[in-house]
């Protein structure tokens, strides 16, 4: 897949967050690797898959205003009415 980048795999992540209002990293990395390749994954320190920081910052730039961080839920999900202003919520 030559036509595959960082920011066609960011509008895929936003259009399954668009879709389910969620998006969970494990998913989300699993996923990627089966539809994108293995290229875009890596093993962070923890042993877990993680998902390519140059995918994580095409999909920062186009989820910015929009898209938080929930640390509790290991997911990204849809701003709301209350979320601190940062992309992370505790």
């Amino acid at each position: 897949m030559d036509d595959v980048t960082p920011e066609v795999i960011a509008q895929w992540m936003m259009d399954q967050l668009d879709q389910a209002g969620r998006l969970y990293q494990a998913d989300a990395a699993s996923s990627i690797v089966k539809r994108f390749g293995p290229e875009f994954i890596y093993e962070n320190e923890n042993g877990n898959p993680a998902i390519d920081r140059r995918v994580l910052r095409a999909f920062r730039r186009i989820s910015r205003d929009t898209v938080v961080w929930d640390r509790w839920d290991f997911c990204w999900r849809k701003r709301k009415e209350g979320d601190a202003s940062s992309r992370k919520q505790e």
